[in-house]
C-alpha cells in the first residue's frame, strides 16, 4: 500500500465534490429522516436526495475517462446474473405485495446505487465529497438525537412502550450513520499534523462515538469498533508511526473496558446498545436464531432452485410481511433463490471482499481507510439485518468494487471506458 495522504491527492473539484455529498445524503436519507424537521418535510427526504443527487452523479460520469481493473470483471458479471436470476425465481414465487416491492429495488435502484458507489469511490473529489457528507449528516442525527432524548420528545426505535405519537427513531441505520461519522472524525485524528486540530478531531470523535452507543443498534457497536480499530491505523501505519498506532489501539481498549465497567449500573440504562449487546441470549432474544433456523430449514426443503423471490415470510407463517425477512443476506438468496442464486451472490458479494483485498495493497492509504470504513458497517449489517432490496447494500458494493475503478480526464478521440492493466 503506498503511503501517499491527503497533501498528495490532486486539487479538488467542486462537481464531484458536491456529487459526492449529495450521494452521501441519499446514502443515509433513512437516518436524515429521524430528524424532526427532515421528517416532516411534505416530500419524502429519501427522494428528495435522490432527485438532487442523480443529476449531480450523471455530470461527473460523463465528464470523465473512466479506467475500470480488469479484476472487477468476474464480480460484476456474477451480480448482473443474480440480478436476472432473482427477476426469473419471481416466476415460482408465491407472494405478491413482497415481489413488487422487494424486486424493483432490486433491479432498479440496485443497478443505480452500484454505480454511484463507482462514481465515488473512483473520483478523489466525490470520495471526499462523500466523506464529508456523511460526516455532516451523522453528527446532525447525533445532536438531534441526543437533544430530542433530552427533551423527551423522541422514542427510540424497538423501545417497550414507546409512545406512539413521539417521533420514532430507527435505530439501526441511526446507529451506523453515527458510528460512521465518529470513524471519520477518528480518520481525521489521525491525518491532522498539529495539536489544534487533533485535539478537536479527537474529542469529535469520542463525542460521536459516544452517540452511537445511545439508539441501541447492536450492529453500530460492532462496526464502530471494526472501523476504529482499522481506520486510523491504516493512516498511521502508512506514515511510517507504528508507535501511535499501537497507542490508539490501546486506548481502544481501555475505553472498551470502560465501557464494560458501566454494565449493570444506572449509567447503562440509558447507553442502550451495552444494555442489549449484553444481554443474556442475546441472538435468541434478538430473534435471529429462530430465524435463521426457519430460513435455512425452508432452504433445504426448496432445494435447489428455492422459494421464490420475496417468498420467505409467506412460507415461514408470516404472511406478506416483508419485515419478516431472513435477517442475513446470503441465508435470504439461499431460501429464496436456491443454490444458483447463493453461488452468484457468493462469487458477487465475496469478490468484492477479494478485488478490495488485492488492490488495496496498490491504492493510497487514505483512500483506502476511507472505503473500509464506508463499507465495513453495512457489512456487518448484512449478516444480521436487511434484506437485498436494500440501496445502502448495492451503494456499498459499488464502493467496495469502486476500489478498482479510477477517474481520469477525458481525453480527446479517447472512449469513456477501458480496461486497465
Amino acid at each position: 500500500m503506498q503511503a501517499a495522504d491527503m497533501a498528495a491527492a490532486p486539487p479538488q473539484d467542486a462537481l464531484a465534490w458536491l456529487a459526492g455529498a449529495a450521494a452521501a445524503l441519499l446514502h443515509l436519507a433513512g437516518a436524515l429522516k429521524s430528524i424532526p424537521m427532515i421528517g416532516a418535510l411534505p416530500i419524502d427526504f429519501t427522494i428528495l436526495s435522490t432527485g438532487l443527487a442523480l443529476p449531480l452523479l450523471v455530470l461527473c460520469a460523463l465528464t470523465r475517462r473512466w479506467v475500470v481493473a480488469p479484476a472487477l470483471g468476474l464480480p460484476l458479471l456474477a451480480i448482473g446474473a443474480l440480478w436476472l436470476w432473482l427477476v426469473l425465481a419471481g416466476c415460482w414465487t408465491a407472494s405478491g405485495a413482497v415481489l413488487a416491492a422487494k424486486l424493483p429495488e432490486i433491479t432498479v435502484f440496485g443497478p443505480i446505487m452500484l454505480l454511484t458507489g463507482f462514481v465515488v469511490a473512483g473520483d478523489d473529489s466525490a470520495l471526499r465529497g462523500f466523506c464529508a457528507g456523511v460526516l455532516g449528516a451523522g453528527a446532525l442525527v447525533a445532536v438531534s438525537l441526543v437533544a430530542n432524548l433530552a427533551g423527551e420528545s423522541v422514542a427510540l426505535g424497538g423501545l417497550p412502550g414507546a409512545d406512539p405519537e413521539k417521533w420514532r427513531i430507527a435505530y439501526q441505520v441511526t446507529g451506523l450513520a453515527i458510528a460512521m461519522a465518529a470513524a471519520l472524525a477518528a480518520l481525521h485524528w489521525a491525518e491532522a499534523r498539529r495539536i489544534t486540530p487533533r485535539l478537536f478531531w479527537g474529542a469529535a470523535a469520542l463525542a460521536l462515538a459516544l452517540a452511537a452507543l445511545l439508539p441501541g443498534g447492536r450492529a453500530a457497536l460492532v462496526a464502530l469498533g471494526l472501523c476504529l480499530a482499522v481506520g486510523p491505523v491504516l493512516i498511521l501505519q502508512g506514515r511510517k508511526k507504528p508507535v501511535q498506532a499501537g497507542l490508539w489501539l490501546l486506548v481502544l481498549l481501555g475505553l472498551g473496558g470502560v465501557a464494560l465497567g458501566f454494565l449493570g449500573s444506572e449509567t447503562n440504562q440509558t447507553v442502550r446498545t451495552l444494555e442489549r449487546i449484553f444481554t443474556p441470549n442475546m441472538l435468541e432474544s434478538s430473534g435471529r436464531l429462530p430465524l435463521w433456523g426457519a430460513a435455512l430449514s425452508l432452504a433445504g426443503q426448496a432445494m435447489p432452485f428455492g422459494l421464490g423471490t420475496g417468498s420467505f415470510s409467506l412460507a415461514a407463517g408470516f404472511g406478506e410481511w416483508r419485515g419478516r425477512h431472513p435477517h442475513n443476506l446470503g441465508i435470504e438468496v439461499l431460501v429464496e433463490a436456491g443454490l444458483p442464486g447463493f453461488a452468484l451472490w457468493l462469487i458477487a458479494f465475496g469478490g468484492a471482499a477479494l478485488v478490495f483485498w488485492r488492490l488495496a495493497r496498490t491504492v493510497p492509504s487514505w483512500r483506502v481507510a476511507r472505503l473500509l470504513i464506508l463499507c465495513l458497517p453495512m457489512a456487518v449489517t448484512l449478516q444480521v439485518s436487511t434484506d437485498l432490496g436494500n440501496r445502502m447494500a448495492w451503494l456499498a458494493l459499488g464502493l467496495a468494487l469502486g476500489i478498482g475503478v479510477t477517474a481520469r480526464a477525458p481525453i480527446r478521440g479517447a472512449g469513456h471506458v477501458r480496461a486497465s492493466g
